[in-house]
């Protein structure tokens, strides 16, 4: 047990060590610094020497819930309604292009490869799903605030909620093909939404009212953990979306707390630990190995969904009026792929159980990709349209 105990500080100290290398080096090489610690972290874990021990590991699902609840509220903030009455309209019409865009043209693409149409359909629904944290962590480390970055946080915010629904429908509809025709995981899906939103007006609420009251510093910081921690804590209770319920705690807080804004602050002062160890854990529970096993689908997904994501930010970003040098960047900006696509994945393969090994196998091969090459289009995109 202490010699446990021991490896595992050894082993959490160098992994913070490795993360303000991370990040010294990000700030020299505008390399974003998440897919410098998933590399990181690919070489430390199972896919390079295997050096974290299975104790650590299994801290993984936990960090991942802390960490995505935080960027979550924090993206929350974006969703401020003076924002959205002056780029509303230009967020929700590039956030819908390229979910449906995606699965359409991901659908159409691998449909006329000669993949099956339902699982098709299932892949061009897990292809909607983004990574808010890894986009959020590009866009603060170039260290920029413009329009075009604004709204993309705006985006990936309620990007997935979008996604979750799409993916309900493009389930429903499979089912029907295969003559097991119901409308209630849609309704499921539905449902989910409702109480997560729910549950993230009744933290946020009484949240926007009472904290900040007391004197600014440890208090504040300690009201802010406590919301972040109890609406992660709740949704996960009520098996619903931790991501959803906390943007919209964040969203009430930002909207109605008029005393102050300090809890986003305090939120951004503590995040980044909790970020640094999920995305090195992230990394070190990636297994290479699934890129070798794509084929020629995964290939093809890979590009039919980086030139949907494209075109369908371009055509949004043209029906929401936003300037044209920012319209071909949108899509590029929104490439990283997370937890949520293997979510999907997970139930995609319960309903086409038949062809499970090519759903999961394409999934996370092409997240370890997205993932890893997400957060460089991400800045490219924030520096050419500063």
């Amino acid at each position: 047990m202490v010699e446990e105990t021991g490896n595992i500080l050894i082993v959490l100290g160098v992994l913070f060590l490795a993360g303000l290398a991370a990040d010294a080096i990000g700030h020299r090489t505008r390399l974003p610094r998440v897919t410098l610690l998933l590399g990181c972290g690919i070489l430390v874990g199972r896919a390079g020497f295997d050096l974290v021990p299975q104790a650590m590991a299994d801290w993984y699902e936990f960090l991942s819930v802390v960490a995505l609840t935080m960027v979550s509220f924090l993206l929350g903030n974006a969703l401020k309604a003076d924002l959205l009455r002056q780029w509303g309209g230009a967020i929700f019409a590039v956030s819908l292009s390229i979910v449906f865009s995606t699965i359409f043209l991901v659908a159409a693409g691998l449909w006329m490869l000669g993949v099956p149409l339902a699982v098709a359909l299932l892949l061009g629904g897990i292809a909607t799903a983004t990574d808010p944290a890894a986009t959020r962590d590009a866009i603060r480390q170039q260290g920029v605030n413009t329009p075009f970055s604004t709204r993309i946080e705006a985006i990936v915010a309620i990007d997935d909620a979008w996604g979750l629904i799409a993916f309900a429908l493009v389930a429903v509809l499979v089912r029907g093909l295969g003559g097991a025709f119901s409308p209630e995981l849609l309704l499921d899906a539905l449902r989910e939404i409702a109480i997560a939103v729910m549950l993230g007006l009744a933290v946020g609420g009484p949240a926007a009212l009472l904290t900040g009251r007391l004197k600014q510093g440890e208090p504040m910081q300690t009201e802010a953990l406590g919301v972040v921690l109890l609406s992660g804590g709740l949704a996960i209770w009520c098996d619903v979306s931790y991501l959803i319920t906390g943007m919209v705690a964040g969203a009430v807080i930002a909207n109605f707390a008029r005393h102050h804004d300090r809890a986003f602050h305090e939120i951004e002062h503590i995040q980044w630990p909790f970020m640094m160890l999920f995305f090195l854990l992230a990394g070190a529970s990636l297994e290479l190995v699934a890129l070798l096993q794509i084929g020629v689908v995964g290939v093809a997904y890979i590009g039919l969904r980086i030139l949907a994501r494209m075109i369908g930010g371009w055509i949004g970003a043209r029906l929401g009026r936003v300037p044209p040098g920012e319209r071909l960047w949108y899509g590029p900006a929104l490439l990283a792929q997370a937890g949520v696509a293997i979510g999907m994945a997970l139930v995609a393969a319960q309903e086409v159980p038949e062809h499970a090994d090519l759903i999961l196998t394409l999934t996370i091969g092409t997240t370890v990709l997205f993932e890893l090459i997400g957060p460089l289009a991400t800045a490219r995109a924030v520096r050419r349209t500063a």
